[in-house]
């Protein structure tokens, strides 16, 4: 008996587009004499849907479109991921459902029984969780068919508060008493560089702890922030990875049951390297934000430094160089070879670039205010007034070539507040704003590989803002290793100050980074989505109060 893994992206209410792509991958399936084709977790419309599940009809599509789907399944079944309605009386209105449809209909339906409310998952506000569970007899096999939390209640936490075990129940274990001949789990997991090898380490530790193969079928694409890796993963029952299909690639590929049942090993893809993958998860987060947005055009503020330097090269990779412009906006304080560089990497990634010099603006604002400013020192005030006009003068290109501004701040700066609100902090879309400073610098050895691509002076030169005479970005901050490595801890590690202090951290400088964390959480507050690549990036998975005192 053969099976099909399909590991496609969806888009979100999409639902003719979701279903073309699934009635495609169920022929393709069909022709390679398949009988079960598995698809993942809520792909009839698309994850994660948020509150568009609380329209009646936007639930009444998903059940018309697994209908649809249901008539395509003649000589094969699919197992499909949707929401479906609860009738009981109490409880959610909605269960997260995977369904076995054959014969134009469902044959089969089991619930999601481990709802995830950490991070950015928010699952509890929509749905009700299962409470019975049964395998499902298919062809004479017994699938026990899981999605994807349900098999993740011994999942590895970064910080120590966590607890092991999160759940108090294990789908699994129940599941495990009915003997099932193999596991199938149905996923929407976002990407993580840090979290590669220990979602790896999930199934295969089910899979050893249960003598029976596990197969899990992750979507890939990016939906708004979240960027899913695809990575579906097959697992024999010795806990030996039977095959691991593509990061952040469609694919639909068939097996056979009865050679992943038997625990022979078909082969396992080499390691990739952290930052490849960071590289490619970026690029399809923008390519996929802009597609499927139905947006074309891109515009970036093109500094001479090493992070709108990246996040150009990034923009053309995902876009395409006729689908990007940069803007080159010096000052009086900008050095030559940073407009060169600028200009340099513009002609070798052939983007179309204009230069306007903020001088007139910027004086003029001088003027305007010498008054109200009278007998005062020039501070951090004139630096944000010349980051403000650049931000200014971006959006009107923007407005009047209907390109979307894309911001190029890092983690490192979004963490301290090192931007300026209005300023260099506007865009529609934050690029790298959960790629660490020490990580942009990996990036860009990672795009000159093979040719130089970013000038090289660009990343040997010390970081600077230029909003006055010799500033450079230590002399507000520590030096980026040691300060990547206390926010590291701070942010995803969730470690307190005293903690990282014991540890080893000076007591001065980890104060002083937390201070500022805190401080600036106002600022991020108002910040564009950030394309997700880490366990804990900023926007909608870190949820910090404004006016807390903590």
């Amino acid at each position: 008996m053969k099976f099909t893994v399909a590991q496609l992206n969806y888009h979100i209410g999409n639902f003719t587009g979701n279903k073309d792509l699934i009635c495609k991958a169920i022929r393709k399936a069909k022709e390679a004499g398949s009988d079960l084709i598995i698809f993942s977790e809520l792909c009839i419309p698309g994850y994660p849907p948020l509150d568009l599940l609380d329209r009646l009809d936007f639930i009444q599509k998903c059940d018309q479109t697994v209908n649809e789907i249901a008539r395509e399944c003649t000589g094969i079944a699919a197992i499909v991921g949707s929401p479906t309605f609860n009738n009981m009386a109490e409880g959610k209105k909605l269960y997260n459902s995977a369904l076995l449809l054959s014969d134009g209909k469902i044959i089969f339906t089991t619930h999601k029984a481990l709802l995830p409310t950490y991070d950015i998952f928010d699952e509890y506000r929509y749905f009700e969780p299962e409470k019975q569970f049964s395998v499902c007899e298919f062809k004479g096999i017994k699938l026990a068919i899981t999605i994807c939390e349900d098999l993740w209640d011994e999942q590895p936490f970064d910080n120590e508060f966590e607890k092991t075990r999160l759940y108090t129940l294990s789908p699994m274990e129940e599941l495990a008493r009915q003997n099932p001949d193999i596991i199938i789990n149905i996923a929407a997991s976002p990407f993580s560089y840090t979290k590669i090898e220990a979602k790896e380490n999930i199934f295969i530790s089910k899979a050893i702890k249960y003598k029976i193969p596990v197969i899990s079928v992750n979507q890939t694409g990016a939906n708004t922030e979240l960027i899913f890796d695809g990575a579906s993963i097959l697992v024999n029952k010795n806990g030996e990875i039977f095959n691991h299909l593509p990061f952040f690639e469609e694919a639909v590929e068939t097996y056979s049951f009865e050679n992943i049942i038997s625990g022979s090993i078909a082969g396992k893809e080499d390691k990739t390297d952290s930052i490849s993958l960071i590289y490619k998860a970026l690029v399809m987060g923008l390519r996929d934000y802009f597609t499927k947005t139905g947006l074309k055009n891109s515009i970036i503020g093109l500094s001479g430094g090493i992070d709108s330097a990246i996040c150009l090269c990034l923009a053309v990779e995902a876009l395409g160089n006729e689908n990007v412009k940069a803007l080159l906006m010096p000052s009086r304080y900008s050095s030559d070879h940073s407009v060169r560089d600028a200009v340099t990497l513009a002609n070798t990634l052939k983007v179309h670039y204009d230069i306007l010099n903020i001088e007139k603006p910027f004086r003029a604002f001088e003027d305007d205010l010498a008054l109200i400013f009278k007998d005062m020192k020039r501070d951090i005030t004139e630096e944000n007034i010349q980051a403000r006009i650049r931000a200014v003068l971006l959006m009107a290109v923007s407005n009047k070539y209907g390109c979307i501004v894309l911001n190029t701040s890092n983690k490192s700066e979004a963490a301290v507040g090192y931007g300026t609100l209005y300023g260099d902090m506007a865009g529609g879309l934050s690029v790298i704003g959960d790629v660490y400073k020490t990580d942009v610098y990996r990036l860009a050895n990672f795009i000159n590989r093979e040719n130089e691509i970013i000038p090289q002076n660009i990343i040997t030169k010390l970081p600077s803002a230029e909003l006055r005479p010799d500033q450079f970005d230590t002399d507000s901050l520590p030096d980026y290793s040691l300060l990547d490595s206390i926010l590291y801890q701070y942010i995803e590690l969730q470690k307190p100050a005293s903690r990282i202090i014991k540890e080893g951290g000076d007591r001065e400088t980890v104060l002083k980074v937390i201070r500022m964390i805190d401080f600036n959480e106002y600022k991020r507050y108002q910040a564009p989505p950030v394309l997700r690549i880490s366990s804990k990036a900023f926007g909608a998975g870190r949820r910090m109060p404004l006016v807390a005192r903590y």
